[in-house]
């Protein structure tokens, strides 16, 4: 049994972004995808541009959860930048508050 490949919408639209620049057959090539494939998405953006590859609503179980991991790793990573900077800053007064003690 064949199991289909699904895309994204964003993935989609950037593809006929890219028909702008290059032919089918070289994002055909380039990305793996079928010329028809790239005919019918090119049909149902241009029939609803604003509704085109809505989908069913459901993101995959994994998708969902690499983008909960994804949120969290910003978080993080956030958190982790002013931490350094209040680490600098620290040291800053530290070393200000050892230089205006030795001057009294």
């Amino acid at each position: 049994m064949r199991r289909y490949r699904h895309y994204t919408r964003e993935f989609k639209l950037s593809v006929l972004n890219e028909l702008n620049f290059k032919s089918a057959a070289e994002i055909s090539k380039e990305h793996e995808i079928h010329p028809v494939m790239l005919s019918k998405w090119k049909k149902e953006f241009a029939e609803n541009p604003g509704n085109a590859f809505a989908g069913n609503g459901n993101i995959c179980h994994y998708e969902a959860e690499i983008a909960k991991r994804d949120r969290i790793i910003g978080q993080l990573y956030m958190q982790n930048e002013l931490l350094k900077k209040t680490s600098i800053r620290m040291q800053e007064l530290n070393a200000e508050e050892k230089i205006m003690k030795r001057t009294k």
